[in-house]
C-alpha cells in the first residue's frame, strides 16, 4: 500500500486551516467549504491540489 500524501484546503478568506483535507486524487465541485475562524462559506472546486473559488457567501452573526 502506497503513502497518500494529502493537503488541508485552506480558506481563501482568512488563509487559516479548515477541517477538510484533501488528496492528489480527489475531486471536488461546487463543495461549500465553511472556515470555523472567520465563519465564513464559500463555494469551491478542486483538483490535483489545485482549490479555485467560484463564489463567497457572507455568514450573519446571530444575536
Amino acid at each position: 500500500m502506497t503513502n497518500m500524501i494529502s493537503e488541508w484546503v485552506r480558506c481563501p478568506v482568512c488563509g487559516n486551516k479548515t477541517r477538510l483535507q484533501i488528496r492528489k486524487d480527489t475531486e471536488l465541485k461546487n463543495f461549500p467549504l465553511y472556515c470555523p475562524k472567520c465563519r465564513q462559506e464559500s463555494l469551491i472546486e478542486a483538483k490535483d491540489f489545485q482549490v479555485t473559488v467560484i463564489k463567497r457567501f457572507e455568514t450573519k452573526k446571530q444575536s
